[in-house]
């Protein structure tokens, strides 16, 4: 079966918003890290590094969880009701990405003023 467009929409935009995340995520680290080994006992620093990682990692498992949600469709004939809540799974997912999103955002911008 092929993706229906509303959850295509879905996929490409949790894909997009992730592919930013991660690459906020590594640039947060490669701040980071040069200021964590001149300063190694700063407990500010490590939770920049603490959560940069944990946004990377989070990106890592969203988009496997996103796969596996798409891999739902190599089934034929899915009932409406599996696709809403393939929509409704997608879109939760949505959520959480657009919180850690503005999460790195901030811890960016923080972090780069201290720079």
């Amino acid at each position: 079966m092929t993706i229906p467009p509303k959850i295509q929409v879905l996929v490409d935009r949790l894909s997009q918003e992730l592919g930013n995340i991660e690459l906020q995520a590594i640039d947060g680290l490669n701040l980071v890290r040069p200021l964590l080994a001149k300063f190694n006992d700063n407990i500010v620093l490590t939770q920049f590094f603490a959560s940069f990682s944990n946004a990377y990692l989070f990106v890592e498992i969203s988009k496997r969880r996103v796969q596996v949600t798409v891999n739902r469709f190599s089934y034929t004939n899915l009932p409406a009701e599996t696709l809403l809540e393939i929509g409704e799974d997608l879109s939760t997912e949505l959520g959480k990405v657009l919180e850690v999103k503005i999460q790195v955002e901030r811890l960016l911008n923080r972090l780069q003023e201290l720079s």
